[in-house]
């Protein structure tokens, strides 16, 4: 398979050159390990599993250490967490031999990578432990830019944040992505998936979705029941873009409302699944305060709904849920790449009005609508004046309305049509 190169490099190169321990944490599959093999060649790498304690890394954490030194590449650390207490040793010694010294960024600096498909105690311990010596960097399936091997230097989204007002009066370049809406959504962005001829893409995501109960959630969690697990998955699917009720998931299947939250807390855990919040604001009005969830991968979204082909998402009842969450989902991945990613709501108020998505950065607030038609209208923007009506004290940037247009264009005074694969 070829290597495509991933909008995070940099950042992570530039991590490496600043702090001792990088944390890359991400789902199964979306290509942790060999972002790491291309761009730290001359890294020593040790894979962990949960059945085999890999050099003796779990009853001599020291001595592993010692065997493979610095600079060194420490794949699924979740299946090997005595480590990071010995790591958090071999830091600050560097540390405190680095004090006074012209060198000592660079013999901090470097050290570890950790690499983790589940955000569970050990990321967390590595998070304390290793409190100012580690970062954190999260990465996800490919964006569209990966996909089509031709990232700009600042992505769409860097760009709105940074100018909103320059961006929107601009051009917009669209990136020569070769796939229809329909084929990517179907065929997904794990790299894998990318990879494959169509005819074995749907072999993928049901030998990804065996693994990754039988596997992943087996170590992270106790469910009595796999098969309704595996149907709480499908439910979860069929529910994405929308907010989240626990009570209904629970009817759904069966379940308590608390058994219902901790499986939802397990995807999340997984990174199959992420939230954005609900905004409040100061406002006497009603206002939802239930998050919406995204199913992280559309590709696995659209076989869990049995959905056989590109050709069959052209109307079906998820086919715009399953749009909003793969553009969703790119915001998250182009904000992983900037230094300062904003924080990301949605906003709903009591008389149905609503923002699909709601980022903040600066003090200032950038609404986005996700529409599934290359048409769209001033209509299309009616949240978002309901929502500059509501919180008129706020600083509030142009919208968007992103969704599969040819071309940037003005809709309404304050909101812009934008092409989903612009660059």
């Amino acid at each position: 398979m070829e290597y495509k190169k991933r909008i995070v490099a940099g950042k992570l190169r530039a991590m490496l050159e600043r702090f001792a321990v990088v944390v890359v944490s991400g789902a199964r599959q979306v290509g942790k390990s060999t972002l790491l093999a291309h761009e730290l060649p001359g890294w020593d790498a040790v894979v962990f599993d949960p059945a085999i304690d890999v050099g003796n890394a779990r009853q001599d954490p020291d001595l592993f250490l010692d065997n493979h030194p610095a600079p060194l590449i420490l794949d699924e650390i979740q299946y090997a967490p005595e480590l990071v207490a010995a790591i958090k040793r071999r830091v600050d010694r560097a540390s405190a031999g680095g004090r006074g010294s012209a060198m000592r960024v660079g013999r901090e600096a470097g050290m570890y990578v950790l690499t983790g498909s589940q955000q569970w105690s050990v990321l967390k311990s590595a998070s304390e432990s290793l409190a100012g010596r580690a970062v954190f960097l999260d990465l996800e399936g490919f964006c569209l830019a990966e996909i089509a091997q031709a990232a700009p230097e600042a992505s769409w989204l860097k760009r709105y944040l940074e100018d909103p007002e320059a961006f929107v009066a601009s051009p917009a370049a669209r990136l020569p992505v070769q796939r229809t809406v329909y084929e990517q959504l179907w065929q997904g962005f794990l790299p894998e998936a990318d990879s494959l001829e169509r005819d074995w893409v749907g072999e993928f995501y049901r030998a990804y979705l065996r693994t990754y109960i039988e596997r992943d959630v087996r170590l992270l969690t106790d469910v009595a029941d796999w098969q309704q697990f595996g149907r709480f998955v499908r439910l979860a699917a069929a529910l994405t873009a929308q907010e989240i009720n626990h009570s209904q998931l629970g009817r759904e299947l069966g379940v308590t409302p608390q058994t219902a939250q901790r499986w939802m807390a397990t995807l999340r855990a997984t990174f199959q699944w992420f939230e954005a919040p609900a905004y409040h604001g100061n406002t006497i009005k009603r206002i939802s305060a239930r998050p919406k969830g995204y199913l992280a991968d559309t590709g696995l979204a659209c076989s869990l709904q049995t959905i056989s082909t590109p050709q069959a998402l052209s109307g079906h009842p998820l086919v715009g849920a399953l749009f909003e969450s793969a553009v969703a989902a790119e915001v998250r991945k182009l904000s992983a790449a900037l230094t300062t990613p904003p924080t990301v709501y949605h906003w709903r108020s009591g008389g149905g009005a609503e923002v699909d998505m709601l980022l903040e950065r600066d003090g200032v607030f950038f609404p986005i609508e996700v529409k599934l038609t290359s048409r769209p209208t001033g209509q299309d923007a009616r949240g978002i004046k309901a929502f500059r009506d509501t919180y008129p004290h706020l600083t509030v940037a142009p919208a968007l309305v992103i969704g599969p247009v040819e071309r940037k264009e003005r809709l309404s005074e304050t909101a812009y049509a934008l092409p989903w694969d612009c660059q």
